[in-house]
This record gives C-alpha cells, sequence and structure tokens, in this order.
C-alpha cells in the first residue's frame, strides 16, 4: 500500500494514523518533496477513473495560475500543470495492495480502505 501525504494536512495525519491503528503496512510518498511524474499521475487518475481537474484542489490550482478547459484535449496539460504544481492534487492519495487507488479525504471513504486491506 502507498499513500500520497502532505504531513501538514490533518486529512493526511488522519489517514496515517488509521492505517497505523489497523497495524497496516504502508508506504509513505511525501508528494510534495517528491512529485508523481506525469505517467504516475496519469496511471493515478486510471485507477481513480477520474479526470485530472476532478483531484486538483481549487485555490492551489487558482494560485498555481492554473487556467484550463475541462476536457479531454485539454488533460494532458493538466497532468503537466499539476506534476509541475503538486500542491493542486487532492490527498491523501491511497493506492491498495492490489491496485485499487481512492481519495481518502472522509472517515467512510478511509474505512473502505482499511476494511479492504484487512480483508
Amino acid at each position: 500500500m502507498e499513500i500520497w501525504i502532505n504531513p501538514a494536512c490533518s486529512k493526511c495525519r488522519t489517514a496515517k494514523a488509521e492505517l497505523d491503528a489497523a497495524g497496516i503496512e504502508y508506504v509513505e510518498r511525501r508528494y510534495l518533496d517528491e512529485p508523481p511524474t506525469a505517467a504516475e499521475l496519469a496511471d493515478v487518475l486510471t485507477r481513480l477513473r477520474l479526470d485530472p481537474w476532478d483531484i486538483a484542489r481549487a485555490a492551489e490550482t487558482r494560485e498555481a495560475g492554473i487556467d484550463l478547459p475541462r476536457d479531454a484535449a485539454h488533460r494532458d496539460d493538466w497532468i503537466a500543470a499539476m506534476v509541475a504544481h503538486p500542491r493542486t492534487i487532492q490527498r491523501p492519495i491511497i493506492t491498495a495492495t492490489d491496485g485499487t487507488t481512492v481519495v481518502a479525504r472522509d472517515a467512510e471513504t478511509l474505512r473502505t480502505v482499511v476494511e479492504h486491506e484487512r480483508g
């Protein structure tokens, strides 16, 4: 399991605490220090079945000056912009051992991940 986090984010700290409490092993990726490549972000988006703008943080996207159309023709531009400005990526993103990927911002999604990993 891998979790993309920003240590300053309370939702990321909550997710880590829940995984720790459940005894689930994971690899922590501080994605602001080690931004994903375009290929990694595209892969995560495929597993999420979402487009890049679906996981873009609105305020951070505005601050970064990202103002692109939200359409298939600009998908790669969005990915490139988000890789260049990783703060715009929603968090935490958890990829389970079977490849299932979620944005675990709410307690229900996080609980689902924990239950899934426990089997």
